[in-house]
């Protein structure tokens, strides 16, 4: 089971108050500003900042524009 979309659309990094977006084959919720992953168990996501890993982008890949 996933998450419903209607729950995704209100949920909201309790850190930064900016939407999450589903994560690692929906077992995870992520905040593109702090980087911060929730977990999802049991189908209901864990918004505990406590509960959080901290995931560090990758870095961007740059085009040649030769």
């Amino acid at each position: 089971m996933s998450i419903d979309a209607e729950l995704l659309d209100i949920l909201a990094c309790p850190n930064c108050k900016v939407p999450v977006v589903l994560v690692h084959d929906s077992t995870g919720l992520k905040c593109n500003t702090c980087h911060r992953v929730y977990p999802i168990k049991d189908d209901i996501p864990v918004m505990l900042i406590d509960e959080a890993t901290i995931e560090k982008d990758e870095a961007p890949i740059e085009e040649n524009a030769d």
